[in-house]
């Protein structure tokens, strides 16, 4: 079993293992990005709060009506929440999701003239953007490393021997001290890419993974690589991925 090599690791090595894997997964992801479309922190943060339990495909056939009738925080703060409700409605969880991003949009008006902060200890008091959504809109829309912690990241560095916590502001603690904060936002696509490609959360496909002879976790999922090839998504079966569950982001 590959695992056996990983069982006395120092943490030196431990840190040049995590390296590796994040420079390997740049090779195989060159484009990796994030996945929901938006031209502006406030689009950006709106999908996001949006894609709790539900596909970033989903949300990207949502959010360019959205935004069409809502083009500014202003303009949804003003809305009429049951409009909203229609417009965002196959995303799921669509009555509270608008309170979110109604809420969020008041916020912004009130606190911040109406322009999104882009300061984490700001974003976190927006109802609706947690930790993980205010990661997510510093990194891909202010340019600020941030680790994003969706459920593909956390299973995945627990997978690879990164770290055992669960809770995600330790994991992110936990992961920022393994590599250079240069590269937290685009460590955060990679994984997250992989995760939805080829780590999957139920049977993921080892034998077809490019960082197998890194991963502690070898096994887990069929070892042969015409088996484990099958299991790869690519493509639209993303959109038919099991949607991430939401986390406990309400500001």
């Amino acid at each position: 079993m590959i695992r056996r090599r990983f069982a006395a690791e120092t943490r030196l090595g431990l840190v040049r293992r995590a390296r590796r894997i994040n420079r390997e997964l740049a090779e195989v992801y060159p484009d990796a990005h994030s996945e929901l479309d938006f031209a502006s922190p406030y689009q950006l943060l709106v999908a996001t709060i949006l894609s709790a339990q539900t596909t970033d495909q989903r949300v990207n056939l949502v959010t360019p009506a959205l935004f069409a009738r809502y083009p500014t925080p202003a303009d949804l703060a003003d809305a009429d929440p049951a409009e909203v409700e229609m417009l965002v409605q196959s995303t799921g969880f669509f009555r509270a999701k608008t309170k979110s991003i109604i809420g969020m949009a008041k916020a912004v008006c009130e606190r911040y003239g109406g322009e999104v902060p882009g300061r984490l200890v700001d974003l976190v008091t927006l109802p609706g953007a947690g930790r993980k959504t205010a990661n997510v809109v510093l990194g891909n829309a202010f340019g600020v490393p941030g680790i994003t912690v969706d459920t593909h990241f956390g299973r995945l560095v627990r997978r690879f021997g990164w770290t055992t916590e669960t809770e995600p502001v330790k994991v992110e603690a936990a992961i920022s001290e393994l590599l250079p904060k240069s590269e937290w936002t685009m460590l955060s696509h990679r994984l997250i890419w992989h995760g939805r490609r080829v780590c999957h959360a139920r049977k993921p496909a080892c034998g077809a993974c490019p960082i197998a002879p890194l991963c502690p976790s070898y096994g887990e999922g069929p070892t042969d690589h015409e088996a484990a090839l099958r299991l790869v998504r690519t493509g639209n079966q993303l959109a038919l991925a099991d949607a991430e569950p939401a986390e406990a982001e309400a500001g």
